[in-house]
């Protein structure tokens, strides 16, 4: 395979049609079999793996270049969930936007060309893959909710179902309901992921005001965290960043294994 197959590859198994802002090939390489794939993989994985031989390295999280700097684009992606679950379309974009700007002023401090140089220096296939892979593991979740509950189902019951799957079992964090208690009862459950980045406080507290009744993140600040607390309303779950994000991450790696293409993970739980 080739980097560009490798992208088209995730982008079908997302159900996209083009490649999202913070997901980019920054080294193109060609007669790709194994792969060094990380969560995070930056210089130190791009010289262990041309030390060890690797014909290209894939990291999730953007490592630079224009997926680093409009990685914020992504975040628009929060608006459709929102409305989807019955939020107003207006209201969800003025609650994006605030975070929206927050995350183009971080983006814009970014050093976005060291890695992609060292990657280009040392001649080594090189990519990122990042919101196609969160919108498959957020698919999973919502798919994995579903089909266990019904509407007498509790906040314990979704955790319970979610603890099903293979990468939090083998996860070293636990799931935790960090918002509400385990025997409130679920109501409807929007798993908000996919998107960049979590939603926050903000997106949580709207999703809460139109009658969701339980919001699944896969990471919240402690600020954002003792906000909503301090509101008391709904249900938070958080099922954890890494295991989370390998469950997006494993059906890419199952479906390049099936073609030959031999993976070796950093940081991703298998499943």
């Amino acid at each position: 395979m080739n980097t560009e197959e490798i992208m088209k590859l995730a982008l079908k198994l997302a159900g996209f049609k083009e490649t999202p802002q913070d997901s980019a090939i920054y080294v193109n390489g060609d007669n790709i079999r194994k792969v060094l794939f990380g969560i995070d993989a930056g210089v130190p994985e791009l010289l262990l793996a041309k030390q060890l031989g690797y014909d290209a390295v894939i990291a999730h999280h953007p490592p630079g270049g224009k997926a680093m700097i409009n990685f914020h684009q992504v975040f628009k992606r929060h608006i459709q969930q929102m409305v989807a679950a019955g939020v107003p379309r207006e209201e969800a974009e003025e609650v994006v936007r605030r975070k929206f700007e927050l995350l183009e002023v971080q983006g814009h401090m970014q050093n976005y060309a060291h890695t992609i140089d060292v990657a280009k220096l040392l001649r080594i296939p090189y990519m990122n893959i990042h919101t196609p892979l969160d919108e498959i593991g957020r698919r999973r979740m919502d798919e994995q909710i579903q089909s266990r509950i019904d509407e007498d189902s509790t906040v314990k019951d979704v955790v319970s179902a979610l603890r099903e799957m293979s990468e939090f079992k083998n996860a070293v964090t636990e799931i935790k309901i960090r918002l509400g208690k385990a025997e409130n009862p679920a109501g409807k459950v929007v798993v908000s992921h996919g998107a960049g980045t979590n939603g926050g406080y903000e997106i949580a507290k709207t999703y809460f005001k139109y009658g969701v009744g339980t919001v699944v993140y896969i990471h919240i600040s402690p600020n954002d965290l003792e906000r909503l607390r301090s509101e008391r309303q709904g249900n938070l779950i958080v099922t954890g960043h890494i295991a989370s994000d390998s469950v997006g991450i494993n059906p890419l790696i199952h479906e390049l294994e099936k073609r030959n293409v031999s993976v070796t993970r950093i940081g991703v739980i298998p499943g």
